[in-house]
Order: structure tokens, then C-alpha cells, then sequence
């Protein structure tokens, strides 16, 4: 099975076909099968309701499985699969910038993950990279427990915008 398809289809595939669609959305083996329990969604705004809330509910060891499967800011995801090529989309405001603002997001991703000890998590879709190190810049100064509900969120948003990518 594809990566996108109809959500008829994705509310009727065999598990391991709709596992794959919805791993492509979302990382997190947890957050996978609660949405695999869910199903039948019938609409993309049920379904993508139920993904973004499932995010933001995740204990923090899933939402750590779910950012291991992100890149860092301002690096170019590697590989042909679907979440490669959709993260390579999302970051191409970073991507475009010019050398000193790209070494400044390298800096600025090096500091957040010894702060934090994880990857910067931004919903980077339509911002340049200059307000994407502005967002990372003004995220060191929170504490974790802030900076975890901020990744959360930011992750439901990845979420949001790969359900409707992925399901035609």
C-alpha cells in the first residue's frame, strides 16, 4: 500500500497497511495503534481531531520515539520514503536561507538539544529560517516541563498537516 490514500481506505485496510500510512504521520507505536483502535474516522477532520489529541496526551517517552524519526532544523532529511520527502517540504524555508543564518540554526540546534537532550521540534511549514531560530532562541529560556508541552503541540500540528497529505 502507498503512503496516501483515500480515508475509506485507510478506515478499512488491514492493519499493517494503515500502520505504515499513519507511522509516515507520526512515529510514536502508541499514537499509531490508538489510531488504528479508533477507526472507522469517516471524515479527515474526525480523524485528524483524534491524531492531534492522541499527540498531545502522549507520555514523554513516545513523544521522544515520535522526534526520533525528525531531523534536526535546517538539515535535509535523507532517504526516498514519504516522511523524508514531507520533512524536506516542511523545512524548505530553512533550507533557502543564507549560510550565516543556516550556521546560526546548527548553533542554536546544538545548544536547544544540550538544554533539553532532544532534537528542536518546530512546525516549520511557510517560516523562514530566521523565524525559526527566533522560535529556538526564545524556546532555551523555558523549562522542561514548558518546552515539553511546546513540542507536543508543535508535534500535533506535523500531525495535522500530514493526515491531510497522506489521506487523498
Amino acid at each position: 500500500m502507498t503512503a496516501s490514500l483515500p480515508l475509506e481506505a485507510l478506515d478499512s485496510a488491514p492493519e499493517a497497511d494503515a500502520a505504515a500510512v499513519l507511522r509516515a504521520c507520526c512515529a510514536s507505536d502508541r499514537w499509531v495503534a490508538q489510531l488504528l483502535a479508533g477507526r472507522p474516522y469517516g471524515d479527515l477532520a474526525r480523524l485528524t481531531a483524534v491524531g492531534r489529541d492522541a499527540v498531545l496526551a502522549l507520555p514523554w517517552p513516545d513523544v521522544e520515539q515520535a522526534l526520533a524519526a525528525h531531523p534536526r532544523i535546517g538539515e535535509r532529511a535523507a532517504g526516498a520514503d514519504r516522511e523524508a520527502a514531507w520533512s524536506r517540504q516542511e523545512q524548505s524555508g530553512a533550507s533557502a536561507a543564507p549560510a550565516g543564518t543556516q550556521d546560526a540554526l546548527r548553533r542554536a540546534n546544538v545548544a536547544y538539544e544540550e538544554r533539553f537532550g532532544h532534537v528542536y521540534l518546530v512546525c516549520a511549514t511557510g517560516r523562514t529560517a530566521e523565524e525559526l531560530l527566533a522560535d529556538a532562541t526564545a524556546r532555551l529560556a523555558h523549562d522542561p516541563d514548558t518546552e515539553h508541552d511546546v513540542v507536543r503541540r508543535e508535534l500535533a500540528a506535523i500531525v495535522e498537516l500530514r493526515l491531510a497529505k497522506a489521506l487523498v
